[in-house]
């Protein structure tokens, strides 16, 4: 059976969607971490040297994702980046995601992979 809710040629489109929205949440952490806004709680338990490394990738990263500019480079990176904050962070909490407050970070983990994997998809300033 070949069956679909959406049209499938919806799929450049909401692939487009995925990345600019998905860029936009990034970026707001970092603009939590270096503008305060918005005002994000536990910033004082984090190393300041970690502080300004994570919103310096938060902050390039995003941009770079959401305006679909070396997308794949910057994507795979990205990926890294939220496995190694996933693995250092949270997965020393608990092993479950739901407990440990980790599901954020394994989210933008495979989206960014996704990314690397299949590029920006429309409205990018990369061309595929």
């Amino acid at each position: 059976m070949n069956f679909t809710i959406l049209p499938r040629s919806w799929t450049p489109a909401l692939h487009g969607a995925l990345r600019i929205v998905s860029g936009l949440l990034f970026l707001e952490h970092g603009t939590g971490k270096v503008l305060g806004i918005p005002a994000l709680p536990g910033l004082d338990k984090m190393p300041y040297g970690l502080l300004i490394f994570t919103a310096a990738m938060e902050l390039a990263g995003g941009l770079l994702i959401t305006a679909g500019f070396l997308t794949r480079p910057a994507a795979f990176v990205l990926s890294g980046f939220m496995a190694a904050a996933y693995f250092m962070g949270h997965f020393p909490r608990s092993f479950f995601p739901a407990l440990n407050n980790g599901e954020p970070a394994a989210l933008f983990c495979f989206i960014f992979l996704f990314l690397a994997a299949a590029g920006p998809g429309k409205w990018a300033v990369d061309k595929a």
